[in-house]
């Protein structure tokens, strides 16, 4: 057991640490593990691969590097996060822009790269880089209103979108726009920003559905089951009512037999059919405590850079979780996005560990960070080097003589 006397770095990071969000993300990791036990074997029967416990073996290969990533990036201080994932953003996103050229088209969309024989989204690294960027521009034009960060942060957004509407991959923009979008009201956007961004969302989306097939066949089919085929959707509900309250039991689902996707995309809908109703809510539970839980310490936090970026990384989690299950239960139309920490898949879940790192390293407690921002708006000295942080008191004035 670690004592708070202890001046290690490890102690200090213990002791630090949002324990009770690190409990949560780990729980999700478990509970990641016992779904694709559950869903993978189905899977590998119908492709055909001999070891029933291949995706099972392949996550959890991932999840050893997934989880030192998450721990090594909750040591790292703002400065070097931001220093970070100028430098990942960077890299993915050449390795973005070469999708478009090098990669495999799968199902009319070109999103990997393989590299190495490792098959690589650099979409999915983009994200929590992007929204770090995001954070830091639009904490610059909270504290210097003088320098262009704004119009910067427009450039990040449009240099990312930009790639990702060419490969196609909608639902990653729409994510992006999202969690930007929120960034920007948090800095004090104007009303007129705002109607105006929901206009050119509404304008994109509306040219989106007229000129994309595979989008307007997906949006008719939600609005419309009739309209084409809707299997995996139906196969999803089904196994929501097959399930019950309390579920089938561990191996007994039948219906993620016929769920081409049950290990990535649809691994809710097998949580509901085998686990029931009751695991379901357990899921939703630890998001929405993940997500208030950092919200409630991004309210608390005094410097702009830290709040934005602690809510940018809560809301990218939180609303990719909240499209996967929406698509599960039908109240969304049919989206390609993996429930974090849960789903299979190598690419997402690293990135996940490596966002909610930056998560726990900038939610971290900091007692001297209060005194930090004090000096960053020009309210004292240095701490650090020894000196006051109180404002010099002027002596008081010399007394006159009496002229008597």
């Amino acid at each position: 057991m670690m004592s708070r006397a202890d001046r290690t770095v490890l102690s200090e990071w213990w002791w630090t640490v949002d324990r009770a969000l690190l409990a949560s993300l780990c729980g999700l990791m478990v509970i990641g593990i016992i779904l694709c036990l559950a869903a993978s074997p189905a899977v590998a029967a119908r492709l055909n691969i001999a070891d029933p416990f291949h995706f099972v073996n392949r996550q959890v290969l991932f999840l050893i590097p997934a989880a030192v990533v998450m721990i090594a990036t909750s040591f790292m201080s703002p400065r070097t996060i931001r220093r970070t994932c100028v430098v990942v953003f960077g890299v993915f996103f050449v390795l973005l822009l070469a999708t478009l050229v090098f990669g495999p088209e799968v199902k009319g969309a070109r999103r990997w790269l393989t590299i190495a024989g490792i098959t690589v989204q650099p979409s999915e690294f983009i994200k929590p880089a992007f929204v770090i960027l995001a954070a830091w521009l639009f904490a610059e034009s909270t504290k210097r209103p003088e320098m262009p960060a704004t119009l910067f942060a427009f450039l990040l957004l449009g240099s990312v979108l930009g790639p990702l509407v060419k490969q196609p991959d909608f639902g990653q923009s729409l994510l992006i726009c999202l969690v930007w979008s929120s960034l920007f009201f948090l800095a004090g956007l104007r009303w007129i920003w705002m109607v105006g961004l929901v206009g050119v969302g509404a304008g994109g989306g509306f040219i989106a559905y007229m000129t994309v097939s595979h989008v307007q066949k997906r949006i008719n089919r939600f609005l419309n089951p009739d309209s084409g085929d809707t299997y995996q959707i139906d196969a999803a509900l089904n196994s929501f009512r097959s399930g019950g309250w309390f579920g089938t039991g561990p191996g007994e689902g039948t219906m993620k037999r016929m769920l081409p996707d049950g290990h990535t995309d649809f691994v809710f809908a097998v949580a509901g059919e085998e686990f029931g109703i009751i695991l379901c809510l357990i899921i939703l539970a630890l998001f929405a405590f993940i997500l208030l839980r950092s919200l409630s310490r991004a309210s608390k936090e005094s410097d702009p850079f830290t709040r934005f970026a602690i809510t940018g990384l809560a809301l990218l989690f939180s609303l990719q979780a909240s499209i996967n299950m929406a698509v599960n239960v039908h109240i969304a139309p049919a989206k390609g996005m993996t429930l974090p920490f849960i789903s299979y898949g190598g690419s997402s879940l690293i990135s996940i560990a490596f966002g909610m790192g930056m998560l726990l390293a900038l939610s971290r407690k900091r007692p001297g960070a209060a005194a930090l921002a004090r000096l960053s708006e020009g309210h004292g000295a240095d701490p650090r080097r020894g000196e006051s942080l109180a404002r010099p008191v002027a002596p008081p004035p010399a007394a006159v003589p009496d002229p008597a």
